[in-house]
């Protein structure tokens, strides 16, 4: 270290304090302490660090934006910002209530080492138990101009060279580590873990090396039972021509997917290049909502990594020269699927107990909004599927429009079908024999070290299966309104999907989290099933009688120790606080529907709108909840298609609360309350939210909405802001 080296030769090296503002040009300790220091504007940094050989030791002094108890989208800025130099450090810091913890831009030869950058930004979620919002899915397909910077990192990484990211802890925001542009950084033995985006992610950078990480639960987008979509959250994210990157030996388990590799929009357009030649090696990425490794118009190698209990194991669409080896994949619907692939080689894989081990297909019909079909044959071909092993799969095999596959000497166990082919597969070559008995148990996964492909190991590096007693399944998958939660802290969780949508009558939770046992300590507007008991339970908690639910309840919990939410750590005995509040706020809708067509189309100046009201309506309904969200209508006579609808309702608020109207829509809505146009998002939109504060007392509501095609979403409620 830099600093250790300056001792030693007996140069000064100085302690400072921070101040707002504060530039740092030379090597410095900073005095250990807690510095409250918000952004003076939205996006500006707090303290900037200029210039060459330059090590900034925190000494474990904590950085701090927003306050502890602000809402975790209100937390802006930036905690520190790194502008150009070489070789520059920052070591031991702890950065907490900024949008981005530490941005550093070209840079050669960047440190960051032993950082906690745990509580940055990241937004409230509409996606709830048993109910998804579209609202809340991501898009990460352009950063050109830096765009992801809106998603919020701890440490965001612009046109980096060299260097190492090693014992950085961040948890509890949207993104752990974004590179942008940035190549030949080692990466390893860092925490990213419950963030309600992405662990890593990568854009156009290459030649890095991503090992020995903890970067599990970066998840959204669903709720156990009820939908399962990830909504392009990610472990690790490789987008637009990242390339020759290794990833080995990593714990990338229960996320939205556990690996996201596309090729990126220049390669959708051309056909050409690619996110090509990375080394996935050794990985746990299990229990992913969607698929364990989505890798996409582009040439890579997977090998001895391990999937269980995802949608997909693999998920190849476009892939090519592509090497699928070694792996163990447990208990997914279908282990390896591959449409429009070619010249892939799947060899000494495991599939044991998926339903569908293997399917490689072609469809005549590709999007025409593609270039990348225009600019190739994406016709499917050319399979070397050899040396795998099939253990009681439903079906082993299925060949769809795929040419010039051939299979050798696999072995299957157990299994109900071998091959299933439709459409041309000429030249399919498969093997002509079932292996008989049953087989001896696959052997527990390890990271094949002895690979010719494996990567040697970091010395005092993490290794990535977990450890004894950590929880696994999708089923440990629980996301509330602020992302995954942590099990850290103790909370009440509902028991059943239905409890969700109930506005009135008992609803059952479990009180979940650090062992222990806890009590009701005060109740407002509802009662408990019983005053205390362990973590454990399960409780009935029955709402006050009236037309509105609305009640706060608040408990403590002793025993083991306790991470709160915030951060705040406390000692196992240590008493904790903990609250569960509830609003629900029914309305008396009167709805018609109502279909338009070119002439009474909503989108076009005039009247046509009117025109399409004049019309009888094709349904007519009376609701307590305006909550529509699909991609194929769910009410009887709404159509899929190009309808609108007249809503209006009253709702009554009690006076002793500040309450907002959310509405989330797609494509377009108006929105009045007590005659008073308050929401005017007219033009066609994917599901966007709008929030407007509401007085207390009866108010009136009338919402105008169009849908043109595609997904519906149109959500209206009353909410109390300080829930």
């Amino acid at each position: 270290m830099l600093l250790a080296l300056l001792t030693l030769l007996g140069a000064a090296v100085d302690t400072v304090t921070l101040v707002p503002g504060m530039v740092i040009t030379r090597s410095v300790v900073i005095r250990p302490s807690v510095y409250r220091l918000p952004a003076p504007v939205a996006d500006s940094p707090v303290v900037r660090i200029r210039g060459d050989d330059i090590e900034v030791d925190f000494a474990g002094s904590m950085l701090v934006g927003a306050p502890f108890d602000a809402a975790p989208d209100q937390r802006l800025g930036i905690g520190v910002l790194i502008e150009g130099g070489r070789n520059v450090a920052i070591r031991r810091a702890v950065v907490r209530g900024y949008r981005i913890g530490i941005l550093a831009r070209n840079v050669i030869g960047l440190r960051l080492t032993d950082n906690d950058l745990s509580h940055n930004w990241k937004p409230r979620l509409w996606s709830g138990r048993g109910h998804e919002s579209l609202v809340d899915w991501l898009s990460f397909h352009q950063n050109e101009q830096d765009e992801w910077l809106r998603f919020g990192a701890a440490i965001y990484l612009a046109d980096v060279t060299g260097g190492e990211i090693r014992g950085n802890v961040a948890r509890q925001g949207m993104n752990g580590l974004l590179m942008v542009r940035t190549s030949r950084v080692q990466v390893w033995n860092n925490d990213f873990s419950y963030l309600s985006g992405l662990g890593l992610g990568l854009y156009r950078a290459t030649d890095n090396r991503i090992m020995h990480n903890r970067v599990d639960y970066c998840v959204r987008g669903f709720s156990d039972g009820a939908f399962d979509r990830g909504q392009d959250s990610a472990a690790l994210l490789l987008y637009e021509q990242s390339s020759r990157n290794v990833v080995a030996y990593n714990s990338m388990t229960h996320g939205g997917d556990g690996l996201f590799l596309w090729a990126g929009q220049t390669t959708m357009d051309s056909g050409a290049g690619g996110s090509n030649d990375n080394l996935v090696f050794g990985n746990d990425f299990s229990f992913a909502v969607t698929n364990g490794i989505e890798a996409t118009f582009s040439r890579n190698r997977f090998v001895g990594n391990l999937v269980e209990g995802a949608r997909y194991g693999l998920w190849g669409g476009y892939s090519h020269g592509s090497e699928i080896r070694a792996n163990r994949f447990i208990g997914n619907p279908v282990g390896v699927a591959i449409e429009h692939g070619q010249d892939n080689r799947i060899v000494g894989n495991d599939f044991e107990g998926d339903g569908l081990a293997i399917r490689l297909w072609w469809n005549a019909i590709e999007p025409s909004d593609w270039g990348y079909p225009k600019h190739r044959d994406t016709r499917s071909r050319g399979y070397a599927i050899s040396d795998n092993r099939f253990l009681g799969s439903r079906v082993a095999l299925a060949i769809e429009s795929t040419q010039r596959t051939v299979l050798l000497r696999n072995q299957y166990f157990g299994v109900d079908t071998l091959f299933r082919t439709s459409g041309d597969t000429a030249g399919f070559r498969r093997d002509a024999r079932r292996s008989g008995g049953r087989a001896m148990p696959l052997a527990a996964w390890q990271p094949r070290r002895r690979d010719p492909a494996a990567p040697t190991p970091l010395v005092g590096a993490i290794d990535p299966p977990a450890p004894p007693g950590v929880r696994r399944g999708r089923g440990t998958i629980r996301i509330d309104e602020w992302g995954p939660y942590d099990w850290a802290a103790p909370r009440l969780w509902p028991s059943r999907l239905a409890d969700s949508a109930v506005l009135r009558g008992p609803v059952a939770y479990q009180v979940v989290g650090p062992g222990g046992e806890w009590r009701l300590t005060s109740a407002r507007g509802a009662t408990l099933s019983k005053p205390a008991g362990r973590v454990g339970d399960t409780v009935v908690v029955t709402p006050a009688t009236g037309p509105v639910v609305d009640y706060d309840l608040e408990f403590e919990h002793q025993g083991e120790a306790v991470t709160a939410p915030d951060g705040a750590a406390g000692r196992a005995g240590d008493p904790y606080r903990f609250r569960l509040r509830r609003f629900a706020a029914p309305f008396d809708w009167r709805v018609n529907v109502f279909a338009w067509d070119s002439v009474s189309d909503p989108r076009k100046p005039g009247d046509g709108f009117r025109a399409a009201l004049a019309t009888a309506a094709v349904a007519v309904r009376r609701d307590s909840v305006l909550d529509w969200v699909w991609s194929r209508s769910r009410l009887p006579s709404v159509p899929d298609r190009q309808f609108l609808v007249v809503a209006e309702g009253t709702v009554e608020l009690p006076k002793n609360g500040n309450y907002e109207l959310i509405a989330i829509s797609d494509d377009g809505i108006r929105v009045w309350v007590d005659d008073r146009l308050v929401i005017d998002r007219w033009t066609p939109h994917e599901s966007a939210l709008d929030r407007v504060d509401l007085k207390p007392g009866k108010r009136k509501v009338r919402v105008e909405y169009y849908q043109v095609d595609g997904w519906v979403e149109l959500r209206v409620e009353a909410r109390r802001k300080d829930f």
